[in-house]
Order: C-alpha cells, then structure tokens, then sequence
C-alpha cells in the first residue's frame, strides 16, 4: 500500500501564498481554506511534464476530459449526466455569481443557510438582490436545518445559493434535507445554486449526494459547481466546472461571462484531470489524516477550552469554534491574533452574528495544529492572569 506524506511541514513563506502573506512573519495562519499539503504526487509529476514542454497558450478542455468528469459522477455519486452538460470556469465564485447575473435581476430574494461563507453571504449585493437567510441551528447532534423555516424563506427568494458540504460548520445535508429543499424549490419556483466544491471531503463514512441527482425535476433548476481545487489542494490553479443539464439554462449561464470570466488555466486543466484520474488513492489518506486532525482538535478544545463549543465537522477540513462563553475583551479572532500570534477566520465574515465565532483551518501537520492550539492556551493564560 503506498503511503504518504503529511506531517512534514512545508516551508511557504516567499511563495506568494495568500495565507501566509497575508500576516506578519510572526503570525501562524490557520484561517483561509488552503491546506498545507503538497499536491499527489501524480499531479505534481503530471504538471512537472506539462511544463517541460514548455508552451502555456490558451486551454481548451478536451472530451476526454469531459467524459472523465462525466464517469466520476456515476461512479461515486451515481449521477447521469453527459459530457454537455460541463462548463468549464476558473472557479466557483465567479460560476455562482454568472448563475446570479443570468438568472436574477435587483429586487429579487436570495436565499442562504448562515453562517456561512463571505462570498456566498455578500453575493446579493453584486447584483442587487435582497438577502434571505435561514440559519442553521447548532444542537447536540450537529447542525440542523429548519425546513419549515427555509420552506418560508423559499417563497420569498428567486434564488437559493446552497453551500453543500456547508463551510463553516462542516455540515453535510442528508437525503431528507436535500429531498425538502428540492421539493420547495419545485414548489416556489426557486433556482438552486450549488456550491459543492468539498463533496470529497466527508468524514466517518458518510457520502455526498449532489442535488441535482435527486431528480429530473430538480436538475432542471439547478446549477452545480464543482472543482478538484479544495480536495487536490490546487485552488491557485483556477480550475473549476458547474453541471447544468438544463439546456437553456445552460446557454445563458454561459452566456453572462460578458468577457468578465475567462477560460480556465492550461496548468490546471492538466492538474484537475490527473487529480481525478490518479490521486484517489491520496484523497482516501488525506481523508484519514484530517479525519484524525479533526478527532484530535475536538479533544483538545474539550481538554484545555472547555467554555469553547465546538460541534464536530462532517466534512471540509474546517471547524467552527463557539467562543462566546470564553468572555473576551474583543472579537476572538483579534484576541488570539494579537496576543497569541495566530490567525483564525472572524466569524463575523460569515454572518453579523457570528461575532463570537471563529473559523480553524486544520487541513495543515499535525505539528503546526498543536502550535496553534499552544498560541491559544499561551494567549488565554496571559489574559487570565492579567485579570487578577
């Protein structure tokens, strides 16, 4: 069996790599959602081949590449779909925002589950558009979706903008709730959008369903996306794909790039198909890896935080942290950023009540998720003890 690779920690600083540029030397950054994971192997030998040849023009995905996309839909998800219904974009945030472009116009509601991530909580605003929300709600048993709610919600929205498997809090919808939100997106004629960009990254067994395989019915509404960016670890090659087999909805998806979203890049073409094709075998290991980085970041905020909530994530490699409890002096994430010297995600850029809230990226070593942990402690023992 062939083994990989995570623990060893690797140097990112001067690489132009957003999440340690962002802060100074100093700061440990555990907030934007990039792991610090080299790629498969496969797909850094395919692109290292890619770019011995030595020619980067435009890309054009080929069939090949669509019917590949096409096979890992049936395979894992058992979804029907043909190499048609692919269009390719350079990520998902630009194909839910052409979804808003084309299918939107100001005025009309759109409909999200908070807390959730910044783009998808600011998008009404691009566009004009009235934010709905329809909070999830935090239980004993994970997070939870109120259908009775979202179904009141979804009368007054045009579109619904869904974050399945949901960053931040790891949720993964189920059969009954994707199946209840289909139906009262039949019922008031809403559009489902779908950011589906962590559907391999499910923990204890569990197996996502994209929504638009529920039905024809539902697939006639719905715009997927998706991108082997999140679970390869090759977001910076801007590479992503939304699923539309509604043929007409399709054409004006496509249609409103206006000349604002161009093609996808050549070297991330080539990454994305290798990814698919070859790295199955790194994704199954990098799922035990965070699986485990998950387990052990739940003991040890129950260990050494106890007043700091944290529901276990069904997938993504991202926790959502309830620091209300802890009684800080500021918003947590400039609590432990000044006084800890580590960076976490402000839970208020993913709703304004979330203020209390952070976001930890745990796609990293083991070694630098215990530094984070010990810069907490660090910062909460020099705050309890200037207290005194």
């Amino acid at each position: 069996m062939t083994s990989f690779d995570f623990d060893t920690v690797i140097p990112r600083k001067g690489t132009d790599a957003k999440k340690w540029a962002a802060y100074p030397a100093d700061v440990l950054p555990m907030w934007v959602a990039d792991m610090d994971f080299a790629a498969p192997p496969s797909v850094i030998e395919a692109l290292r081949a890619r770019v011995e040849h030595g020619v980067f023009g435009y890309g054009l995905p080929q069939d090949a590449f669509r019917q590949q996309i096409v096979d890992d839909m049936q395979a894992k998800y058992g979804w029907t779909i043909s190499p048609d219904d692919i269009v390719f974009l350079p990520g998902v945030e630009p194909g839910f925002n052409m979804a808003l472009k084309s299918e939107t116009k100001p005025g009309d509601g759109l409909l999200i589950q908070t807390p959730v991530y910044h783009p998808i909580l600011t998008a009404h605003r691009n566009w004009g558009l009235k934010s709905i929300e329809a909070p999830l709600v935090a239980t004993d048993n994970g997070y939870e979706m109120d259908a009775e709610q979202l179904d009141a919600a979804m009368a007054r929205s045009r579109a619904f903008l869904l974050c399945n498997p949901h960053n931040p809090t790891g949720k993964v919808l189920t059969r009954e709730d994707l199946s209840a939100i289909a139906a009262s997106a039949i019922r008031h004629d809403v559009l489902v959008i779908a950011d589906e960009i962590h559907c391999e990254l499910l923990f204890d067994g569990r197996r996502h369903i994209p929504i638009a395989s529920l039905s024809p019915e539902i697939a006639e509404r719905t715009i997927t996306l998706m991108s082997a960016s999140k679970t390869y670890n090759i977001a910076g090659l801007k590479t992503a794909f939304a699923i539309v087999t509604n043929a007409a909805l399709r054409t004006r998806f496509n249609a409103s790039r206006l000349g604002l979203v161009d093609s996808v890049n050549v070297l991330g073409l080539e990454a994305s198909r290798v990814a698919y094709a070859t790295a199955g075998p790194w994704r199954d290991a990098l799922l035990t890896y965070l699986q485990g980085n998950r387990d052990y970041l739940q003991a040890e905020i129950a260990r050494r935080f106890p007043a700091i909530r944290i529901v276990p994530a069904e997938s993504t490699y991202l926790a959502w942290l309830d620091c209300a409890a802890l009684d800080l002096p500021e918003a947590p994430q400039s609590f432990f950023l000044t006084h800890g010297r580590v960076a976490f995600s402000a839970g208020a850029d993913f709703g304004s009540a979330y203020g209390k809230y952070l976001r930890v990226n745990f796609g990293c070593p083991r070694a630098l998720l215990e530094e984070g942990l010990d810069r907490m402690e660090r910062a909460l023992s020099s705050f309890a003890a200037s207290a005194r």
